[in-house]
């Protein structure tokens, strides 16, 4: 690495970069109002390398990457590195912030209170978004130089890349240095690039990669979707799952919350329809985002969707690098063996990315965000995505299934709710308990079959959860049926007062006799409550007649119930009971006696 920054050191200056060609043109259309950086100045760097902080350093030319004031705590550039900011944990699918990584990084006294631009890549994993990033590097470090690019032997390092089948990325990854770019106006701001934990692989969940997508999405300012060879309707579909999942975490937004979408579409084989760059990805583009009348509702949200999320959208056509990156194993990056058709586009894609005229800085809520700003905003994401408040994303396989249960114990839920209406419903008539408690029995067996019957998704065990569900269901409506048959008990429309007469009486009593033995404060406490009770039922009986004041009408029914069924109705079981043993026991009596008699009677004659 020492020898290779040497080598660029000493590379001469080159002159501005030319205007755009025609395809730039169309792409500084969509991109109107971002700005573009200059390359860094190694010689000056090392210059920097020898000298003590807190000095302060010129700019360099008009604008560009800038050298600035640095402090002893900064980040030391010749150490710049992919660090680790969002922790992705195997186990148990849970995502951990780095603050200490991340504070040492947007923090540093120099660029803290810039204006930050965000540059996040996303996508499948194994799809080469660290490669592409590097590229981005070596603009970022050599684009003052003739050949950004580098030489064709030079090995590609920065991001950790290789190839293979098998992921590299996780989490969320951040280039340490930041750089400190002066825009045509005059003003600075600071870049920073960004790596992603590639989806859909063999060890990541749905809610993964929701995360993960959602997280550089918000935090980014140009979020650069990473896709092979077209743009196809699942990955438009995982767009919107992925954004809406992060726009759930965002507080109330009355605008679009995201900024900048690039669809970078890699391996394209079409070129003689739609050209390579970015003129033939926006015409593609707009193709495969438009809205037709005769499209299906479902493929017409998620177009919606998409045009709803994001302020810009764009498109960039890639060719295939060629054979000898796909299939050599140890390809390290080196120009030679990269086809010129991919050398050529990626010498248009990463300035439109990366040129001060084109940067978008990042905003939240239309306002400016800081580095500084942006280490809280990445506090409070993580802590979102660390709770239980957002839903849990889902395969589309779990949530087909999920809404194909549902939809079956729905219709068998409507089945027996509807049959025990026309068993029991408001204008029948009282039914026993028993006859009722048998037509549930009924009527929930067969909802069963049905609710079986039904062909569903997910296997065995997951339709047994919602058999469950469906049986839980019909015992709740069952408690219902059984309360509205009660009511219809002539018996039961009086319980009510009927018990709280009961309770003044027995009051009275009670407090007569107490006040007339001598223990006062027995007979005024019976008096309290003989008075609660006659204003309880004073207001019942309003209630009852008037219909206002209903909470409070449920309240003294429930309190009613409560004694009846606690007290008067086991005190009255109680002295029923012994009535009946005693009648039983005289009638034995009487009985015995007549017999007795007789006997005595019969033996006399």
């Amino acid at each position: 690495m020492a020898a290779e920054s040497e080598a660029r050191a000493a590379r001469p200056r080159s002159q501005p970069r030319t205007q755009p060609s025609s395809g730039d043109t169309n792409f500084q259309h969509v991109f109107s109002g971002l700005e573009e950086p200059q390359g860094a100045i190694l010689e000056e760097l090392e210059r920097l390398r020898d000298k003590p902080p807190d000095i302060g350093c010129s700019m360099d030319g008009d604008f560009g990457i800038q050298d600035v004031q640095m402090n002893s705590d900064d980040v030391p550039m010749k150490e710049a590195r992919p660090v680790q900011v969002v922790l992705a944990h195997e186990d148990d699918h849970h995502f951990d912030l780095d603050e200490e990584a991340l504070e040492r990084i947007l923090l540093q006294e120099h660029i803290r209170d810039l204006n930050v631009v965000v540059v996040s890549v996303a996508g499948a994993f194994r799809k080469g978004k660290s490669f592409l990033l590097d590229f981005m590097l070596r603009y970022m470090y050599n684009q003052n130089s003739g050949t950004w690019l580098g030489g064709d032997d030079d090995p590609l390092t920065g991001f950790t890349w290789r190839g293979g089948c098998e992921r590299e990325t996780t989490g969320i990854q951040i280039w340490s240095e930041v750089f400190v770019i002066k825009k045509p106006d005059g003003s600075q701001v600071a870049v920073l690039l960004m790596d992603t934990q590639g989806a859909f692989d063999s060890q990541s969940t749905i809610r993964d990669c929701a995360t993960v997508f959602a997280l550089s999405t918000m935090t980014s300012s140009v979020q650069v979707y990473n896709l092979s060879q077209n743009i196809q309707e699942d990955d438009l579909q995982h767009l919107q799952l992925f954004t809406e999942y992060g726009r759930l975490a965002m507080e109330e937004v009355y605008q679009k919350p995201f900024q900048t979408l690039m669809f970078l579409i890699r391996d394209w084989s079409y070129p003689y329809e739609h050209p390579y760059g970015l003129q033939g990805g926006n015409s593609f583009l707009e193709k495969r985002l438009e809205i037709k009348q005769n499209q299906h509702e479902e493929l017409q949200n998620v177009r919606k969707h998409v045009h709803s999320c994001f302020n810009k959208i764009t498109c960039f056509l890639m060719p295939h690098p060629g054979l000898k990156v796909a299939i050599n194993p140890n390809f390290d990056g080196r120009l030679k063996d990269i086809d010129g058709d991919f050398k050529k586009e990626l010498s248009n894609v990463v300035p439109f990315l990366l040129s001060p005229e084109y940067l978008v800085e990042k905003e939240i809520g239309g306002s400016k965000v800081t580095c500084r700003d942006l280490v809280e905003y990445f506090k409070a994401y993580i802590k979102i995505y660390q709770g239980e408040e957002l839903p849990h994303p889902k395969s589309m396989l779990q949530a087909t299934a999920e809404a194909n249960n549902l939809a079956a114990v729905a219709g068998a839920k409507d089945v027996y709710s509807k049959s025990m209406e026309q068993f029991c419903g408001g204008d029948k008539p009282y039914i026993a308990p028993a006859d009722l408690e048998q037509q549930h029995l009924t009527l929930k067996e067969s909802s069963v079959a049905q609710f079986r019957s039904v062909k569903k998704m997910g296997g065995e065990d997951f339709c047994q959860r919602y058999q469950e569900q469906l049986e839980r269901e019909i015992e709740e409506n069952y408690a219902n049926f059984v309360k509205h048959n009660d009511s219809k008990n002539i018996f039961y429309a009086p319980r009510p007062p009927a018990t709280l007469f009961a309770v003044m009486f027995t009051m009275y009593i009670i407090s007569g006799v107490t006040g007339f033995i001598g223990l006062d404060s027995i007979a005024s406490l019976c008096n309290l409550v003989m008075g609660i009770a006659l204003i309880s039922l004073c207001t019942w009986a309003y209630t009852k007649y008037s219909g206002e004041f209903r909470e409070f009408g449920t309240i003294i029914d429930h309190v009613a119930e409560t004694i009846w069924e606690q007290v008067l109705k086991p005190l009255s079981d109680n002295l029923m009971e012994d009535n009946i043993r005693r009648t039983v026991a005289n009638s034995l009596k009487a009985g015995l006696s007549e017999q007795g008699s007789q006997h005595t009677k019969s033996k006399i004659n």
